[in-house]
């Protein structure tokens, strides 16, 4: 089937065609001498999710069939590529369906011993931490993911996991190997080593400040701070009140400052994209409410489109709506970039040329 897409294609932010068309899975601006189904509105390239788990729920790895069912969660709210952070279950068999997101994944988390949620990670010591960062590079799509800091219990709040020359070590290795680093990072400790570390993203965030903002403009480390998730951290907090008052305290001050932390790294020039943490404790198909979230930290409608569309891919290293590119496109009965709420409520997508939600 040729599929032509009509209306208002936004190639990017300013570059918007009157069509395309969608032959034998490839975009093309070309027309075909075949004829079409016509298909109207705005179209954005398939949307990123670059902090999303197939494969995870709160309890560790699960099965195929809920495996496909978070996959399908994600593509009907428009997600179509995904940086999967994280995943302990192989998740591979997805390559080979047509139908569903494309996934780059990182691997498994590398975690300290009990200092993460049981059953996700490897749980290792700082002498084992090159190893198996060169094996996760190994297994990922060009990712590595760490686990940064974590609750410690014998000093009642988030600290650091990992000593300096140990990670320096790991992530010179991961580049060796052609893999980027990321971390989960919540609290202030671990960033400044981590970035002069050479870390190629952090995600969260939260505990950036006005000495470690510069660094990461500086150096061009990447953010993705998903603020669907830390918006659970007055509830973790209470949670925890009674047996950890500290860390509960430190987890309800990074969520009051989430806003402004966002923004102030935002101005100053850290490249921000957008993530929702799905699959952990958190549902699939939140992208259109982390877009919403990064817009009301300050970030313009537009940047804030960027974050999920083409900035996103860019930065992840996979073409948008571009001659030849793979047909993964969504298409809305409105302008996304006069309000991105439009996001939430997609009219057609389609995956590799064909329409599946």
């Amino acid at each position: 089937m040729v599929l032509h897409v009509k209306g208002r294609v936004l190639v990017g932010p300013e570059d918007v065609r009157d069509e395309l068309w969608c032959v034998g899975g490839r975009t093309t601006f070309d027309r075909p001498a075949a004829e079409a189904v016509t298909v109207e509105g705005w179209a954005l390239p398939g949307l990123v999710d670059a902090h999303c788990h197939v494969g995870l729920d709160r309890h560790g790895p699960v099965d195929e069939v809920t495996s496909e069912k978070q996959a399908l969660t994600d593509r009907d709210a428009g997600t179509l590529l995904i940086r999967d952070a994280g995943s302990p279950s192989d998740t591979r068999w997805i390559d080979a369906r047509d139908d569903l997101p494309k996934i780059i994944r990182a691997g498994r988390h590398i975690a300290r011993t009990r200092r993460y949620i049981r059953n996700y990670a490897h749980e290792i010591e700082p002498a084992d931490l090159v190893t198996y960062v060169g094996r996760e590079a190994r297994r990922g799509d060009g990712w590595v993911k760490l686990v940064g800091d974590w609750i410690d219990r014998e000093a009642g709040d988030l600290t650091a996991c990992w000593p300096r020359a140990e990670v320096e070590a790991a992530i010179a290795e991961a580049h060796r190997l052609g893999a980027r680093v990321t971390a989960h990072c919540f609290a202030e400790d671990s960033l400044r080593d981590l970035v002069e570390a050479g870390i190629d993203c952090v995600e969260h965030a939260t505990g950036l400040t006005e000495e470690t903002i510069p660094l990461f403009a500086e150096r061009g480390v990447a953010i993705v701070p998903t603020l669907v998730n830390i918006a659970t951290f007055p509830h973790l907090a209470d949670g925890g009140e009674a047996k950890f008052p500290r860390w509960s305290a430190h987890m309800r001050r990074l969520h009051e400052r989430r806003y402004d932390t966002v923004r102030a790294a935002f101005d100053a020039g850290v490249p921000v994209f957008v993530g929702t943490d799905a699959g952990g404790s958190l549902a699939h198909g939140l992208v259109a409410e982390e877009v919403e979230e990064l817009t009301r930290a300050g970030i313009p409608p537009v940047d804030a489109l960027s974050a999920t569309t083409w900035a996103a891919r860019s930065w992840l290293g996979r073409p948008a709506l571009e001659e030849g590119a793979p047909a993964d496109l969504v298409v809305y009965g409105e302008d996304p970039r006069a309000d991105v709420r439009a996001l939430a409520a997609p009219r057609r997508v389609v995956v590799n040329g064909r329409i599946v939600a």
